[in-house]
């Protein structure tokens, strides 16, 4: 398979050095580059396959001096088979209605991802975020992406109560996660487990062999949950190996 080149060549910066939001008492760089319009799909799957991840049009990895516990993730879908915990959290949200619709702000969902962060990750980077903000982090790509919406059922026929949201990109080899918030209030059910396990669904439906889950950082109890996920690869500098 040829490799895929940009028609304009990829400039790369370098961040400040900031407080690290996973690791308490270390700090974090990241090297990042603008995604072109003109080809910004192709250029996204090269570089999520380098480890990247795309944050609206920049494509970022992190590049600490220090510390390399930041690793780049991804599920193996073929050869992934549920657990029996994790069939029971797919059967508790059966009743959920999954919806694919245009990568398109809401302030329902605006909502939902404000008492997500207050909940979930009070005094975060993303806690002071407004409309516009959220609008950018959704439309403001020229990449291949979509929403999942998750709702209750409805007693009126109507749309039932959003529950989940995720905002997924869709790469030549498989789905990358690059976002999902929930009810933090429904926690018997699972739901930011519940989103992954069912686009292991998706991807084995479209016959997509991955499912790309961003960093994992041991030792991070935000980021602990992803170890749970069997087989997982991770990226190496020899490339992707079985974690």
């Amino acid at each position: 398979m040829t490799q895929h080149i940009p028609h304009r060549q990829l400039r790369f910066f370098m961040t400040a050095v900031a407080p690290c939001p996973y690791l308490p008492g270390m700090t974090e760089r990241k090297v990042f580059a603008n995604l072109p319009f003109s080809d910004g799909a192709h250029v996204n799957d090269e570089l999520t396959h380098a480890g990247f991840r795309r944050s609206q049009n920049i494509a970022y990895r992190p590049a600490c001096d220090a510390c390399d516990a930041c690793v780049s993730v991804r599920l193996p879908v073929p050869e992934f088979s549920f657990s029996r915990s994790q069939r029971k959290i797919l059967n508790r949200n059966e009743d959920l209605s999954r919806d694919l619709v245009e990568a398109e702000a809401t302030t329902e969902q605006f909502d939902l991802l404000k008492r997500y962060l207050a909940h979930r990750h009070p005094g975060g980077g993303m806690t002071d975020m407004g409309w516009s903000d959220y609008v950018s982090m959704v439309e403001d790509t020229a990449v291949r992406t979509h929403l999942i919406e998750y709702r209750l059922p409805s007693s009126d026929g109507g749309p039932g109560d959003l529950v989940a949201v995720t905002l997924t990109d869709l790469l030549s080899d498989g789905l990358s996660m690059v976002y999902s918030f929930y009810d933090p209030e429904l926690t018997r059910r699972s739901l930011g487990v519940f989103a992954i396990l069912d686009h292991i669904r998706q991807a084995a439906t479209v016959r997509l062999p991955y499912v790309y889950l961003g960093y994992w950082v041991q030792g991070s109890p935000k980021m602990e949950y992803k170890a749970q996920f069997r087989p997982l690869e991770a990226l190496r500098p020899m490339g992707w190996t079985r974690l």
